[in-house]
C-alpha cells in the first residue's frame, strides 16, 4: 500500500488590500526579520511588541505558532513550491530541481530551521498530550519532488518509484543542511554539491534497480489422481 504523508501546513489567508493587508504584511514581516535575528521563532508577543501593536490585534492574524511559522514558509517558499522543471527525462528533472532551487535554501535557512525547531518542540509535546494547538506539518516536498519525478512513473516498478520518492525526500530540504554544515562544517556551496551527488546517485540506483520489480515464481501445484 501506498504511504499518505499527512497533508502539509499552509499558512492563513493573505488579505489583499486594506488595513487589514498592511497590518499582516507587517507582522509577517517582522516575524521573518525576528527569525533572522535570533534564529528561532519568536512569540507573537514579540512580534507584536516589535510592530507597536496589541497581542490581541497579532493573534487575531495568527492565532497560533503553526499559523505563523506556515505563513512564514509559504511567504520565504512559496515561489520553489510551484517550480516545474522543463524536461521530459525524469532523471533531468530531479538534477534540474536541485539545481535551480536547492542553492535558495540558504537564503531561507533561518526560517526553515525555525520551522524544524516548531515540528520537533510540537512532536514532543504531542506525545506527552500536553499540545494545545493545531500543530504544524511539513511536508511540501513530497508534491514538489512527486511533480519531478512523475515521468520515471513510466520506467520503474511502483515500489521501486515510492522508495526514490521517499528517498529523495530525505535530503531536499534543510535537514542536508543541518547534517552537512553543523557537523561536517561544509560551505553552503559544498552542500549543494553533496546533495546533487545523493539525488543523482539516487535516480540512477533506481533506473539500474530496474523496470519491474522480481516476480516470485508461482509455486506448482499437484495434480490429484483420478480414482
Amino acid at each position: 500500500m501506498r504511504a499518505s504523508p499527512p497533508h502539509p501546513s499552509t499558512g492563513p489567508a493573505v488579505p489583499v488590500r486594506g488595513v487589514k493587508a498592511a497590518t499582516f504584511r507587517l507582522l509577517l514581516d517582522t516575524a521573518i526579520a525576528l527569525i533572522r535575528e535570533g534564529g528561532h521563532l519568536p512569540s507573537m508577543t514579540d512580534v507584536a511588541q516589535r510592530c507597536g501593536v496589541s497581542r490581541a490585534t497579532a493573534y487575531r492574524y495568527f492565532p497560533t505558532r503553526g499559523a505563523l511559522v506556515s505563513a512564514v514558509m509559504d511567504a520565504s517558499l512559496g515561489p520553489l513550491r510551484s517550480y516545474v522543471p522543463p524536461h521530459d527525462r525524469g532523471e533531468d528533472r530531479v538534477r534540474d530541481l536541485f539545481v535551480k532551487t536547492f542553492p535558495r535554501f540558504h537564503e531561507f535557512e533561518a526560517q526553515m530551521r525555525a520551522a524544524v525547531q516548531l515540528s520537533l518542540e510540537q512532536w514532543a509535546q504531542e506525545r506527552a498530550g500536553t499540545l494545545a494547538e493545531e500543530p504544524y506539518r511539513r511536508g511540501h516536498r513530497v508534491a514538489i519532488l512527486g511533480e519531478a519525478i512523475a515521468p520515471l512513473a513510466r520506467e520503474l516498478a511502483p515500489a521501486t518509484h515510492l522508495r526514490l520518492h521517499q528517498a529523495l525526500s530525505v535530503i531536499y530540504g534543510i535537514e542536508t543542511w543541518m547534517v552537512l554544515k553543523d557537523i561536517w562544517g561544509l560551505s553552503d556551496r559544498a552542500v549543494e554539491h553533496v546533495a546533487l551527488w545523493m539525488a543523482d546517485a539516487m535516480v540512477a540506483a533506481a533506473l539500474r534497480e530496474g523496470r519491474t520489480e522480481p516476480v516470485t515464481p508461482a509455486r506448482p501445484t499437484r495434480r490429484r489422481r483420478q480414482p
